[in-house]
């Protein structure tokens, strides 16, 4: 017994000690001067495209009767909202609840549901919305820039921000004193705002009442692309 311990301890010493030389002879890769770069490109973009918020709020004295009549409304706006070319209609939020009165007892129920309209038509859009304000009066409007147009002016910022990138690189190698620089890692990145503008519910009830389209007119975006960066600095 004490002859295999002794000879299983030996193994594994000899192993131990084979596997160090590997370890001791381990090649290091060599410091390299690297450094951290960053660089952007912005437009100003116009937002091409507008959501309305239609709205419907009822009560009554029974969850089932509001139920019931807010269905029948949003049925009756969603039909007559969909169809037109060019503006996409969906239902929004809807949430039916009890007001309880000072004993804590249930005193009636409220409801209210939304539709939303989506469209870059402004013209089209607004009228549609001012048609069905007897039913459902606007209470919001948010403006942003579509997809396609956000692709498509991310994509010429993209080269832009390489380009500035690729300038910033070659002037800290130049300042630095290096003949030239090649790059380690590279990230890409993008960013926009998207405002939302409310718009007051008394002044959108009036204009749904005489079927008046409201004004709607987009603001102004800011789209960017940023690069970022790790270079490695090569000596003369």
């Amino acid at each position: 017994m004490l002859n295999r311990k002794n000879f299983l301890f030996g193994l594994s010493l000899a192993l131990a000690t084979a596997a160090l030389p590997v370890v001791a002879h381990e090649a290091k890769e060599p410091a390299e001067p690297r450094a951290s770069l960053s660089a952007e490109a912005s437009a100003e973009v116009g937002q091409d495209t507008v959501e309305i918020t239609l709205s419907a709020e009822l009560s009554g004295t029974s969850q089932t009767q509001v139920a019931e009549t807010l269905n029948q409304r949003l049925d009756s706006v969603m039909k007559q909202a969909k169809g037109h070319e060019g503006i996409e209609a969906r239902s929004g939020s809807y949430r039916i609840w009890p007001t309880t009165d000072r004993d804590g007892k249930i005193a009636e129920w409220r409801g209210q549901a939304e539709i939303v309209l989506e469209s870059r038509d402004f013209p089209a859009v607004s009228k549609l919305a001012a048609g069905l304000g007897d039913r459902m009066p606007i209470s919001g409007m948010a403006f942003s820039v579509s997809r396609e147009r956000r692709a498509a002016e991310e994509q010429k910022l993209l080269g832009q921000a390489v380009e500035a990138f690729k300038t910033r690189a070659q002037a800290l190698t130049q300042a630095l004193g290096f003949a030239d620089y090649r790059f380690r890692t590279v990230d890409l990145g993008g960013q926009g705002a998207m405002p939302y503008a409310p718009a007051p519910r008394m002044m959108m009830s009036a204009m749904a009442a005489d079927k008046t389209a409201a004004p709607v007119e987009g603001g102004r975006e800011r789209i960017s692309v940023s690069v970022q960066g790790t270079i490695v600095l090569l000596p003369k």
